[in-house]
């Protein structure tokens, strides 16, 4: 078979295809709905008449996620509070709606979860809150624990990203910081009813390290916090550090430590999965099925140093079995280690990595990136690369190799034109590495 398509056209064409199979209004519209009575129906059960029904909604998918909750409920939602990432807002009826900064934590962000913890405490036992849940979530439910300054707080995030902490570990340290997470914002509540729904952006899905887990049990300690900061960070980052010295009060039993799996917060609230990296998978795989392209997921998810994990299935793919066409796919997480000046984002960095694996080499074309969008503190989603990406970039002045020791993939794409550029997606489940091989060109 010969494809009739640009491997890069066809690759951008199945990523939107993922896209579409996590949309968060698509993917709500069969757990949130009217009955024959015009009664609420949430996951599949009633919600019981003589209440009010509040709706919250936060992370990069919760404008997208609110806009199809009132689509289905319209007029039932009695008041509404929404909190995105910059970008990602709209103007939804009966809604505040705030923004605030994605991955490092601002000033507006500590205002938004002071107002809505206070918004949380007038809700009465006979009402029922719908959360509407994204990743993201993180960094804007970042009002500090008592006796820390936001400042600790944003110094903290950047050590850990930095250090290339993963999301489990970040987000373990980031609910004993804050005030809003760590199923802190269940016990904030007396709703009678508190039903989650969320689209997962973390591995294995854990409802307690999904934008920190607000409305979820933390099996998380203090003790393991400071482990996780301890291994993450330089010597200079603890010296003097008041968020370590909090954990570390936290550890000797001077702060209360998150509410554990069986605390009575949780009695009352569920969590409804809507959708995850897998779902994104499977809609790309049919896609280039669709086109006539034999498909493989990798059992393996991406995980690890991004430059590392685009090397290691770069080098894979090469060595893999066959010769004719084919898709490959992987989803996941990597994460970066700054080591150097440049800009980038963990999927650019990944293709960057692939791209030397690659050079030469007619057969390959990848693409990596975020189904959010956002890929690291740039404007671009992710990087397409193949065998003449390396050989474009010298042509233009720049150098692959150099550009991945400085951790400047975007100032490399933006220069040899590999970069993908989506904007916020308005959905969030991770990472997509979509692999083409055709015959040799």
């Amino acid at each position: 078979m010969t494809p009739s398509r640009g491997a890069r056209d066809a690759l951008e064409s199945w990523f939107a295809a993922a896209l579409r199979a996590v949309d968060p209004a698509a993917c709500l519209a069969e757990h949130v709905r009217l009955d024959a009575d015009d009664a609420v129906v949430l996951g599949g059960r009633r919600v019981e008449p003589g209440g009010r029904l509040f709706l919250l909604a936060l992370g990069k998918a919760g404008g997208s996620l609110a806009r199809g909750a009132i689509d289905r409920l319209g007029g039932s939602i009695a008041q509404g509070f929404v909190l995105v990432p910059d970008g990602c807002a709209q103007p939804l009826q009966r809604c505040r709606v705030f923004e605030a900064s994605h991955p490092v934590p601002d000033a507006r962000g500590v205002f938004a979860t002071e107002q809505l913890l206070a918004w949380l405490a007038t809700i009465e036992p006979s009402d029922t809150l719908l959360v509407l849940l994204s990743g993201g979530a993180s960094s804007l439910l970042c009002a500090p624990a008592i006796g820390l300054a936001l400042t600790d707080l944003q110094a903290a995030t950047e050590m850990l990203l930095r250090g290339g902490a993963s999301i489990d570990e970040l987000n373990a340290v980031r609910k004993h910081l804050a005030r809003a997470t760590g199923g802190r914002a269940a016990a904030a509540t007396r709703a009678g009813r508190v039903d989650v729904f969320a689209l997962s952006d973390v591995p294995g899905d854990r409802l307690d390290v999904l934008a920190s887990g607000p409305f979820a049990p933390d099996p998380r300690t203090f003790a393991e916090a400071l482990d996780i900061w301890d291994r993450h960070a330089s010597e200079t980052a603890s010296q003097g550090s008041a968020a370590r010295d909090l954990l570390r009060a936290g550890v000797d039993g001077g702060h209360a430590e998150t509410p554990k799996p069986g605390d009575p917060c949780f009695a009352n609230v569920t969590h409804t999965l809507l959708a995850n990296n897998a779902t994104a998978v499977e809609a790309a795989v049919a896609a280039a099925e669709a086109d006539g392209f034999d498909t493989r997921v990798l059992p393996h998810g991406l995980v690890g140093e991004a430059h590392e994990a685009g090397r290691q299935l770069a080098s894979e793919l090469r060595a893999g079995p066959g010769d004719g066409p084919q898709l490959v796919v992987a989803g996941g997480e990597t994460t970066v280690r700054v080591r150097g000046t440049g800009r980038g984002g963990r999927s650019q960095e990944l293709a960057l990595a692939a791209a030397l694996v690659f050079d030469g080499d007619a057969a390959w074309s990848l693409l990596a990136a975020g189904t959010d969008g956002i890929d690291g503190p740039t404007d671009a989603a992710g990087a397409y690369v193949d065998g003449a990406t390396v050989e474009r970039g010298r042509r233009l002045g720049v150098d692959a190799a150099e550009a991945l020791q400085n951790n400047d993939s975007y100032g490399f794409f933006a220069a040899e034109g590999g970069l993908l550029r989506t904007g916020p997606t308005g959905t969030n489940v991770m990472d997509l590495v979509l692999a083409r091989r055709d015959s040799a060109r």
